[in-house]
């Protein structure tokens, strides 16, 4: 199977049943920034490879379900309206992303000013990704055709889950938080 279709040479690519639009859309804008975040998620999640720390499975475990999810977080983007979702998610997944933001919160000092994104290499990406999670929120909230609310809630849920990694990860390894100084 030949990966270049020359399809997109003219500046247009195909949605989800194939309708073309812009490649500057707006909805491909909003499932692309997801799959930004998936990619940045897994260079995150490669700077830990060799580091050893408690509950460096967990944090595994849990991206590989939300690198899933982006999946379907952005074929639901990348159907066009009236169209069949053909993978979706649950309040479920909203809700272990909540459940896991209270666990590792409650082994982090609690916050008492702005922290500056940085650490260890992990930790950074994590912010990084943390960023383009909340550009993938604004991309899908700017749409005008309607967006399931959970796709909406995911994305938000989601960069606090990512701000909260980032944190525990630099915590696990002795990274000190830098925090904003006025």
């Amino acid at each position: 199977m030949k990966i270049y279709t020359k399809t997109g040479d003219k500046g247009t690519t195909s949605l989800i049943y194939g309708q073309r639009v812009a490649k500057n859309d707006l909805r491909v804008e909003a499932y692309g920034t997801c799959d930004e975040t998936n990619s940045l998620i897994g260079l995150a999640l490669s700077f830990l490879n060799k580091e050893i720390f408690q509950g460096k499975e967990i944090i595994e475990k849990v991206y590989h379900k939300i690198q899933t999810n982006l999946f379907h977080v952005g074929a639901e983007l990348a159907t066009p309206k009236g169209k069949e979702v053909k993978w979706s998610l649950s309040s479920s997944d909203i809700e272990e992303m909540e459940k896991q933001i209270d666990e590792w919160n409650e082994v982090l000092p609690p916050l008492t000013n702005f922290i500056l994104p940085g650490g260890h290499t992990a930790g950074a990406a994590f912010h990084v990704a943390r960023t383009t999670a909340r550009r993938a929120e604004r991309c899908a909230v700017s749409l005008e055709e309607d967006v399931n609310p959970l796709v909406l809630a995911y994305l938000n849920r989601l960069s606090d889950l990512l701000f909260v990694t980032a944190r525990y990860v630099n915590h696990q390894l002795g990274q000190i938080e830098q925090t904003l100084h006025s």
